[in-house]
């Protein structure tokens, strides 16, 4: 019955996920309401995970609120957006702290290639100003990247 839960909460988190990279590729913005339904659907996660809240769920937490902490130094100097911090930290909710390091740097891959296209277009298109880059993207690319593992790597 766990399993069940635990898989439909994975299936959420993907629609969820989906959802940040469309709308951050529409609007620029990743709505709240989102990302705060992705960071609470990680505790029912974790009970059909078998986690306890001590000390596993209060690692979760922690490692998310290092990750915002950290992501909050690129967010001051503009390079990205407050929604692209909370979804980060929602996502590192979900996620034991080695695959959260591993999410980090799929996302940093993902961001520099999507930052490169959108430079070049943005200069092609001889637009004035800076891009505005949706960050959100690469990071939704790399948390689904990590969900595909589990069905990708099954075999290994």
């Amino acid at each position: 019955m766990k399993g069940d839960i635990s898989w439909f909460l994975i299936g959420l988190l993907t629609a969820g996920l989906i959802a940040a990279a469309v709308g951050d590729w529409r609007n620029r913005i990743i709505p709240n309401e989102l990302n705060g339904a992705i960071a609470l659907l990680a505790i029912p996660f974790w009970w059909a995970n078998g986690l306890l809240f001590w000390p596993d769920a209060a690692i979760q937490v922690g490692v998310a609120l290092l990750i915002v902490l950290l992501f909050s130094v690129p967010l001051h100097f503009g390079w990205m957006g407050g929604g692209d911090v909370k979804l980060l930290g929602a996502l590192a909710l979900w996620l034991p702290w080695g695959a959260t390091l591993y999410l980090v740097a799929i996302m940093s891959l993902a961001g520099g290639a999507l930052t490169l296209a959108m430079a070049i277009v943005h200069h092609l298109s001889k637009s004035v100003g800076r891009p505005e880059i949706p960050y959100g993207i690469a990071i939704a690319f790399a948390g689904l990247w990590l969900i595909g593992e589990r069905f990708l790597n099954q075999f290994v």
